[in-house]
């Protein structure tokens, strides 16, 4: 089961990894249309659609990923004193009751959306001649797809917890700098820091 539950943590990260590269594209996209209005004083109207686009695009469908690597906002505050059967059964429950019913909706109404959209051929009115957003609409039934199938797995997860008395594990990827363990491999101490920050404050203030 375990190893069923990682292949959908593999695919979701596979997928967060495939779309992340659309922070690329975008920082390009802006960097371009920046230089162009401004220096060759040539804009193009299309442009500002074709951000929101490719932003909306990477925040829908790094939704799974991040679910995978239990990324999302919780209150952490008391969560993290909970026992792990009292964080599944917390989980299971939310995950029933508010989840499951907001992903599956959004899933249908983003097909109905995707599909009503695709027969008109609908295209944006924000400026004059905006660009298809056909496409940009398919991307709602997809990401909650995906977002409806790692959901199924945390749920499997938490009744695992329930009854083992441990959460089982997750597919490993990057993480947060930890500093306490950075300052340890470097072989740095705060004293050394601060040191550090005397002196340079000593020369910053030096006539």
């Amino acid at each position: 089961m375990n190893k069923l539950l990682l292949r959908v943590d593999k695919l979701s990260t596979w997928v967060g990894h495939l779309f992340s590269w659309l922070i690329v594209g975008l920082t390009l996209l802006i960097s371009w249309e920046v230089f162009s209005r401004y220096v060759l004083d040539h804009p193009h109207a299309w442009a500002f659609d074709a951000m929101i686009q490719m932003y909306g695009t990477l925040f829908m469908m790094a939704g799974a990923y991040t679910l995978s690597k239990n990324g999302h906002v919780r209150g952490d505050v008391l969560y993290g004193f909970f026992q792990p059967r009292t964080q599944a059964t917390l989980d299971l429950i939310l995950y029933i009751v508010f989840f499951l019913p907001g992903v599956f909706a959004l899933t249908y109404a983003g097909y109905s959306y995707a599909g009503d959209s695709w027969r008109i051929l609908e295209h944006s009115s924000i400026t004059a001649d905006g660009p298809p957003l056909y496409y940009f609409k398919s991307v709602i039934p997809l990401a909650g797809a995906f977002l409806l199938l790692q959901g199924v797995v945390e749920i499997v997860r938490c009744v695992i917890c329930i009854r083992q008395g441990a959460w089982p594990s997750r597919e490993e990827d990057v993480e947060e700098v930890d500093v306490d363990k950075l300052k340890e491999m470097v072989h740095v101490k705060d004293e050394d820091i601060a040191k550090l920050d005397e002196i340079v404050t000593r020369q910053g203030t030096a006539p």
